[in-house]
C-alpha cells in the first residue's frame, strides 16, 4: 500500500513537470497547440459483462445472481427476491433468445412428497414474477427437485437457510 502510494505520487510529479515544461517550451498563444489534461485520463476496466458471453449462466451469475431465497414453508418473494427478479427480467429482456429452467428446492426437512410441492411453488412464484414483468411465460420452464439436491450438506439453521431456494438456469 505504501508503495502504491509513492508510485502514484511520483507518476502525477512526473505528469505535471512534463505539462509544465510543455507550456515553457510551446508557449501559451493562439498558435500554440492545444494542453491535455492527462491526469483526468481515467483508464476504466471491461464491464464484468464484456468478460462473458452475453446470455450465459456465466454472465447472469456474475452480473445478478441466479438464486433467490425464501423463509422456512414459504414460497412468497422477499423483497430482496423481488429485486433481484426484477434485474433477471431486464437482463432475459436484454437477452431474448435465453429461455430459462427455474428449479425449486427445499431443506431437508419435511416429507419427500411436501418439499416437491414446497419446490414446485417456490419456482412458479419465480417464474409467475418474471413473467408479470413482461417476459413471456414460454421462455420459463420449472421443475422442482424438493429436498432432494441441496446446495449445501448438512443439518442446522444456516445450511437449511442456503437449501430453501430457487435458481434460475439457462438453457
Amino acid at each position: 500500500m505504501y508503495f502504491k502510494t509513492i508510485a502514484t505520487v511520483a507518476l502525477a510529479l512526473a505528469i505535471s513537470a512534463c505539462t509544465s515544461s510543455n507550456e515553457d517550451a510551446t508557449g501559451s498563444g493562439a498558435n500554440a497547440p492545444a494542453q491535455v489534461d492527462t491526469t483526468r485520463q481515467v483508464a476504466t476496466a471491461p464491464s464484468t459483462a464484456s468478460r462473458y458471453t452475453p446470455g450465459s449462466q456465466e454472465e447472469l451469475n456474475a452480473t445478478i445472481g441466479d438464486r433467490v431465497f425464501f423463509d422456512t414453508d414459504r414460497y412468497d418473494l422477499s423483497s430482496e427476491a423481488r429485486s433481484t427478479l426484477d434485474a433477471v427480467a431486464a437482463w432475459m429482456k436484454t437477452n431474448s433468445s435465453v429461455n430459462l429452467t427455474v428449479e425449486g428446492h427445499a431443506d431437508e426437512r419435511g416429507t419427500r412428497a411436501y418439499n416437491l410441492a414446497l419446490g414446485a411453488r417456490r419456482a412458479n412464484a419465480m417464474k409467475d414474477y418474471v413473467s408479470a414483468l413482461g417476459v413471456a411465460s414460454s421462455r420459463l420452464n420449472t421443475v422442482s427437485y424438493g429436498k432432494e439436491r441441496p446446495a449445501e450438506l448438512g443439518t442446522g439453521p444456516a445450511v437449511w437457510a442456503k437449501n430453501r431456494r430457487a435458481v434460475a438456469v439457462v438453457r
